[in-house]
């Protein structure tokens, strides 16, 4: 890049006349050229494309705020009156995916500055729905036998499997520039209830119900940003600038090391309390 100036890059929607499909140039030996195979087998945009996607779904203002308070009221009236198309609902406008999908961005490039903003806009979500959450489970009565709040105090393979594909496919969508709306949807429906039930049941007063809550929240947590991680080193997301390669690679190896070792040990305490040990959160 020259110093002084900038590259701005628009979105073609379409050309006329109509590209033709360039056929792979060979080498004498049979072997594809790779500046020709480059973009077919990563099938990902570019990484200034993939930094300005991160930019805006990770933002924090008031509107990300305020679509956090407000999915937390819809979540908390859906499990309240166990509601599932309401909860499905709250999921929908759920923020939640931005800063996760970011934060795993984050470590696979070393970017600690990235990784600050996605960490405190994270943060900042949660804390926003799980403070809604806590005021309704101490203003009003909540029954813990209802089904859609008592099915979030309890972690399963069955909930790990499906926080891994959440992190994934939203590491797949923003790579590939596939809408993520739907996959937003997805992480939240890991994410959102059961912080929210989290909440109402420490408001509450119902402990060993809400550090059941707590750890499918935690769970869910690593999933997502483990397997967001290994996806983004999948499709080939490196640091452009060789020098930033070493912390890079470190800062992706310490997370690698640090998610697996959590989830191996919340798959221990799982399967010790399905075999009825006397497990306590």
């Amino acid at each position: 890049m020259v110093e002084g100036h900038r590259i701005i890059l628009h979105p073609v929607v379409a050309s006329l006349p109509r590209p033709e499909i360039v056929k792979e140039e060979m080498f004498d030996n049979g072997e594809s050229r790779p500046e020709n195979n480059s973009k077919s087998k990563k099938g990902r945009i570019s990484r200034e494309e993939l930094y300005a996607n991160v930019e805006e779904i990770t933002s924090l203002s008031w509107v990300f705020v305020l679509l956090s308070l407000l999915s937390s009221v819809v979540a908390a009236i859906g499990i309240l009156q166990n509601n599932v198309a309401v909860i499905i609902g709250a999921m929908v406008i759920a923020p939640l995916l931005g800063p996760n999908v970011a934060f795993s961005l984050a470590t696979t490039l070393g970017d600690i500055d990235l990784a600050k903003r996605a960490l405190k806009a994270n943060m900042t979500g949660i804390l926003t729905v799980l403070s809604f959450a806590a005021v309704v489970g101490y203003m009003l009565k909540v029954d813990p036998d209802i089904p859609e709040l008592i099915s979030r105090t309890k972690v399963s393979l069955g909930d790990i499997i499906l926080a891994m594909a959440a992190g994934s496919a939203a590491a797949l969508s923003l790579t590939t520039g596939v809408p993520s709306a739907l996959i937003g949807v997805m992480v939240a429906v890991a994410l959102l209830p059961p912080l929210v039930v989290f909440g109402m049941l420490l408001g509450q007063g119902e402990w060993q119900l809400a550090m059941g809550a707590m750890l499918l929240v935690l769970t869910n947590l690593i999933c997502i940003n483990l397997s967001g991680v290994l996806t983004f080193l999948a499709q080939g997301i490196r640091p452009r600038k060789y020098r930033d390669a070493d912390r890079a690679k470190k800062a992706t190896q310490i997370a690698i090391v640090l998610w697996t070792f959590l989830l191996i040990l919340l798959v221990v305490l799982i399967i010790l309390s399905q075999n009825g040990w006397n497990v306590h959160f």
